[in-house]
């Protein structure tokens, strides 16, 4: 996995000279601060050596290079689902790419469902902290030292620093701000109402299909991470409904300008 990893890292070196500190990972929620990033270029997934390939409709599939406030950053427009069949390790792969290509800072988002009854559908809500129920984990397996340690810290997998930089954005731009707990599941289903139930009886307070890995692998490589998740549907009980990934890309994009505003202060912050 190494050997791949370098070659699609000195790819990109020697075709795009990135020289981004800092990656976004355009989730759900973030299609449109592509319009607020500078291009200088792009390229497909599909074009990039070693790279998987998006399956997911909403997750468009190539890599942007540019700037966001004179702050030069690479984009994912998509991401990679354990659910697509990816294993672990190439759900992570871009992670391990970037952290080749110098990145310090990952900043993510996703769709999630709300556990916790202070939360009404189109929030957004600052990930403080996760609880990884895949079942699976990206560092299982021989460990790779020159990636990161065998046993990782995880005290504070989502930066503190950044964390309490959003809300001071927020609070200045009057948008309000949730934080909480997001639990990551395997997916494709969405929750059943007792899994609702107990992922809130352990101290979720959203619960979804991505980011955990990816911000493991970020943590183990010793790369500062931000997450943040839209509150597309609702877990708790008395309010959940039928749902389906149409309705979720549509309380996405709704909430999405705000959530664009926060992070690109954020980067520019960096």
């Amino acid at each position: 996995m190494l050997k791949e990893i370098r070659e699609t890292a000195n790819y990109l070196k020697e075709h795009y000279a990135p020289n981004a500190q800092t990656c976004i990972i355009l989730g759900t929620g973030l299609g449109g601060l592509v319009n607020e990033i500078e291009i200088r270029a792009t390229i497909d997934y599909q074009d990039i050596p070693n790279f998987p390939v998006s399956t997911v409709e909403g997750h468009k599939g190539r890599l942007i290079f540019g700037e966001i406030s004179n702050t030069e950053v690479i984009a994912l427009q998509g991401r990679f689902h354990y659910y697509e069949g990816y294993t672990m390790k190439q759900v992570t792969f871009p992670i391990r790419v970037m952290q080749l290509l110098g990145i310090k800072n990952l900043i993510v988002s996703n769709a999630s469902g709300g556990l916790n009854p202070d939360f009404k559908i189109g929030d957004l809500m600052v990930i403080t902290d996760h609880i990884n129920m895949f079942g699976d984990n990206p560092l299982i397996g021989k460990n790779i030292e020159e990636l990161g340690p065998r046993f990782p810290d995880m005290s504070q997998p989502y930066s503190r620093e950044l964390i309490d930089k959003a809300f001071f954005i927020a609070q200045k731009l009057g948008i309000t701000l949730k934080k909480g707990v997001y639990v990551g599941t395997s997916g494709p289903t969405f929750e059943t109402p007792a899994e609702y139930k107990f992922f809130r009886t352990i101290g979720g307070d959203a619960v979804g299909m991505s980011t955990v890995p990816e911000v493991i692998a970020a943590c183990h490589g010793g790369i500062t991470c931000f997450g943040i998740s839209i509150i597309t549907d609702s877990g708790v009980p008395g309010q959940i409904v039928e749902i389906t990934h149409e309705e979720v890309q549509k309380v996405a994009a709704t909430a999405e300008p705000n959530m664009t505003k926060i992070i690109k202060e954020l980067v520019d912050s960096l």
